[in-house]
């Protein structure tokens, strides 16, 4: 099958595409041809060496996918071939053919294209366990997060105001902040202009920050919570290590967590597959939440693919067509 590997560490130039055998599904898993993959930072972090994947994962870059089931390994009931699905992968989705656990797949919600779809999983599951399941946000809580424009930050929006929070976001041009208060922000700040300090404590602090650019963001987000509040660091664009005071966690009951999603067991995947299934998928079909698209690019393309994600430029999700 055709695929996209990554033929040593470094930028977007090392990803090749090449021939390589079809993998077969074990206990428990399904193969999904793949009609659409999607392109995450994590990919990118792969790439460069820097994320590599969990034992007997694939070599192959790709966290998630939609396709159409093409075989059953043992075990597996709640599937059939030919069955369509949108499916957090551990591994491999740039690539004509994936496998992963069954239960880590969900149906295409009605409505969607394969397109959208394939934009669901990473982002969903990411933003669902931390936000709703480590973060506990809840209706009329104040929400931050940052860098609202990604793929992250378009879901995080919708499903936070979905579910009654009042959503405050950070992006870098007034272009994306308008994107932000259009998917359903309160307040959009472009971080080169405003300090989001200064405006949340303006509004009695964030109840729950969800962060990603960490770096000096770190003691500014302890600084912009409400008492007892909660921040939930799911990755490091700035880097994981600053001085940090932490006698201001102490007398203002602060907490501060976070996950990484691709290390966690597939039994703690599937719940989370389980709890989106149940509480987030029906918002995907009745339009309350939509995913956001920002380009296409051929599964050959990967390298302008990953360009496109690291310059930042995008709004929403960056696909493969396979």
């Amino acid at each position: 099958m055709k695929a996209v590997e990554i033929s040593q560490a470094g930028g977007p130039e090392v990803l090749t595409h090449v021939d390589v055998p079809t993998p077969e599904p074990a206990f428990g898993q399904v193969r999904i041809k793949v009609a659409y993959a999607g392109v995450n930072r994590p990919d990118a972090l792969q790439r460069a060496g820097m994320y590599n994947p969990p034992k007997g994962a694939s070599p192959l870059p790709g966290l998630e996918a939609a396709g159409e089931i093409s075989a059953i390994g043992d075990g597996v009931t709640d599937w059939n071939v030919g069955d369509q699905v949108s499916a957090l992968l551990p591994g491999g989705g740039y690539a004509e053919e994936v496998v992963t656990p069954a239960a880590h797949c969900l149906p295409v919600p009605v409505g969607l294209s394969l397109k959208q779809a394939a934009c669901l999983p990473e982002t969903f599951f990411t933003v669902w366990s931390n936000v709703f399941m480590r973060g506990g946000l809840k209706a009329g809580e104040r929400f931050l997060v940052h860098g609202g424009s990604s793929g992250i930050g378009t879901t995080a929006i919708q499903l936070a105001n979905a579910f009654g929070a009042r959503v405050f976001t950070t992006a870098g041009s007034d272009e994306k902040c308008a994107a932000c208060l259009d998917l359903g922000a309160e307040v959009a700040m472009n971080y080169r202009e405003a300090d989001f300090v200064e405006v949340m404590k303006a509004e009695g602090g964030a109840n729950l920050i969800l962060d990603m650019v960490g770096g000096d963001y770190l003691p500014r987000n302890v600084r912009a919570l409400a008492d007892d509040g909660r921040l939930v660091q799911i990755a490091f664009l700035q880097g994981p290590k600053i001085e940090l005071n932490f006698a201001h966690l102490m007398m203002r009951r602060l907490t501060i967590t976070g996950s990484t999603l691709r290390p966690q067991s597939d039994l703690a995947k599937a719940e989370i597959a389980m709890q989106l299934r149940e509480q987030v998928w029906p918002l995907l079909t009745s339009g309350r939440v939509v995913p956001v698209m920002d380009h296409e690019f051929a599964l050959a393309d990967a390298a302008a693919a990953h360009t496109r994600m690291e310059s930042s430029a995008h709004i929403g999700k960056i696909v493969l067509k396979v």
